[in-house]
């Protein structure tokens, strides 16, 4: 049974729908958990809504999420400044540094190239890049956008847009998930495994 579509409560539960992943009973459990929760606790989770909307924005280097001017990597001096890594979004930024084998600098686009929903090379601040390689200093740029038709039209075109600065652009592999038996693997996982081989 649905809740009455009018109120305070329901007007909670349709914003917690418009959050990614969360349906409408995900919503309402949600919702009453708020409810049923200690005034305290709820505002504390407000607050923290409310900071990261007024104290967040984005690195004006690097476009990561930033408390300042610059973001937590953008300043670590000692991050090798001759590497950068571009991902689409801040979420696999933190998933990469999680493991501790990255130690140079990233450039997040905010999305990938999609003609069709608006998004172009000026969406992804394609040339803010391109700015960064030009100013020197930068060897190699890792391209980690996602497998998707999206994410493969982006790294082509940053492939296309960067070579000629006489840097290299190289792309992350991807392949077979460690503990997985090949035979369950669909078809385009193969192919980019065989494409992604490597000497022993």
């Amino acid at each position: 049974m649905g809740v009455d579509q009018k109120g305070l409560l329901a007007q909670l539960i349709r914003e917690l729908v418009r959050l990614p992943g969360i349906g409408q009973k995900t919503a309402q459990r949600l919702a009453f958990h708020l409810l049923k929760t200690e005034r305290e606790e709820a505002l504390r989770l407000a607050d923290a809504i409310r900071g990261v909307k007024d104290g967040l924005a984005f690195c004006r280097q690097c476009r990561n999420i930033a408390e300042e001017d610059l973001c937590e990597f953008c300043r670590d001096p000692k991050r090798d400044r001759t590497k950068i890594l571009v991902v689409e979004e801040p979420s696999t930024l933190y998933a990469i540094e999680r493991t501790g084998s990255y130690r140079g600098l990233y450039h997040v686009l905010l999305g990938a190239l999609s003609p069709l929903d608006g998004v172009g090379p000026a969406e992804i601040k394609a040339h803010e890049l391109e700015a960064r390689v030009k100013d020197g200093g930068i060897r190699e740029v890792i391209l980690a956008t996602n497998p998707t038709i999206e994410g493969e039209a982006t790294a082509i075109y940053l492939t296309k847009l960067l070579k000629p600065h006489g840097t290299t652009v190289s792309r992350i592999a991807y392949g077979i998930p460690v503990g997985m038996d090949i035979e369950y693997a669909d078809e385009v996982t193969l192919i980019k495994s065989l494409e992604g081989r490597r000497d022993l």
